[in-house]
């Protein structure tokens, strides 16, 4: 009896044993698969990731617009700083508001932009790219209002000439760029406020989104994107189209009495020399054109860089809709290179601007010649200061 009651514990002390010995195998076999699994994940993450050549063509033209906006719009302001004239000019509060606004945009979201397309992913942590999406909305808002409120100046300059003092003071183009202020915090706001930003893979940006977690939210978000783009893009379009439109009507107006005088002059000049009345005739047909081809600049650029990325924004709320990435980024590139040639469009391609920056450039110029003269001049004292004291002793 005392041997089968040994017997039998023994028996379950041994299938205890190998019951033990399969679980420590598995548990082993486990652990090697997960330990092998994780360095092949690791290895994977490890590989390099190699960079397309449209890739890199996008970071080169992100690089490249960032730097032109930063110094193109720094010339802008050094250009307000050296001359009161320019100071004084009522249109320089919104020129002095878009350039503002081109350079936060260079300095933040451009370099953002760059590294989100380079790693491929979301550049910085979800906090600080929530951020950085809420200053995109409210600068671009804020310099699609520039370009209207400037449209806006043009026009009355040019239909009201002798009252233009009166209906545009500073005070009034100062609570103009309020106006526009409060617009683009408040969009901003509301976006910060509904978790409305971060990382988005299609224009590899931290801009405007809806959360995955969040599509129940997705009528309130696709109100929020239509009345943000409407009351930024569309109305500021409607408003240069009018604007200049009539500013256009106004020149071409002009144009045709200074042709009509211009031909009764010739006709009353008869022993004229024919090269002269063809240059004549050349600056009238130049002076046509001139017109329409600024107009046709102030209005085209902002089509052409801020449409195609309105649309892509206001196609991808259709749930049918796939944007592909690469035209997304595209669209994205667009809009900040109206930031890089709004200097151009507004200000440096103007006399005043150029002389003002030629005038600057100069100063430097010739300060820097200056000191190094008088270093060199300071040298040769001292050699032959050396000379001198050589042969005494």
């Amino acid at each position: 009896m005392t041997e089968g009651i040994h017997f039998g514990v023994s028996a379950l002390d041994s299938s205890h044993f190998a019951r033990q010995f399969v679980l420590a195998d598995g548990a082993l076999q486990n652990v090697g698969f997960l330990s092998t699994a994780s360095v092949a994940t690791s290895a994977s993450n490890m590989e390099p990731l190699m960079m397309t050549i449209p890739e890199f063509l996008l970071e080169v033209s992100i690089v490249v617009m960032a730097v032109v906006s930063l110094v193109t719009n720094m010339s802008v302001l050094l250009c307000f700083i050296q001359s009161s004239e320019l100071r004084s000019h009522v249109p320089g509060i919104f020129v002095l508001n878009l350039s503002f606004s081109n350079i936060l945009l260079a300095f933040i979201n451009m370099p953002a932009t760059f590294f989100g397309v380079a790693k491929r992913g979301e550049p910085f942590g979800n906090l600080i790219c929530r951020m950085i999406s809420c200053v995109e909305t409210f600068l671009t808002t804020n310099s699609m209002l520039s370009m209207a409120a400037l449209s806006l100046d043009r026009w009355i300059a040019v239909m009201f000439p002798l009252s233009y003092s009166r209906k545009m003071r500073y005070r009034d183009a100062v609570l103009m760029v309020i106006y526009s202020w409060l617009q683009s915090f408040a969009f901003s706001l509301t976006q910060l406020l509904m978790n409305w930003g971060g990382y988005n893979h299609t224009y590899a940006s931290c801009t405007v989104c809806l959360a995955t977690e969040g599509r129940s939210l997705s009528a309130a978000y696709a109100t929020f994107t239509v009345l943000l783009h409407c009351s930024s893009f569309t109305v500021s379009l409607a408003v240069l189209c009018f604007s200049y439109l009539k500013v256009l009507r106004v020149a071409k107006s002009h144009c045709k009495r200074i042709d009509v005088i211009t031909v009764q002059t010739l006709v009353l000049l008869v022993d004229i020399h024919p090269s002269v009345k063809e240059r004549c005739l050349s600056e009238q047909k130049k002076r046509r054109q001139r017109a329409t081809k600024k107009i046709c600049i102030f209005i085209g650029s902002f089509v052409f860089c801020f449409s195609p990325y309105v649309i892509t924004r206001l196609l991808e709320l259709l749930s049918s809709v796939h944007i592909p990435q690469y035209w997304g980024i595209i669209t994205k590139c667009l809009c900040y290179a109206k930031a890089s040639s709004d200097p151009f469009v507004y200000c440096l391609l103007r006399h005043q601007y150029r002389k003002v920056l030629i005038r600057v450039i100069r100063r430097f110029v010739r300060k820097d010649h200056y000191l190094m003269s008088a270093s060199s001049w300071s040298s040769t004292f001292d050699t032959t200061e050396d000379n001198w004291i050589g042969r005494t002793s």
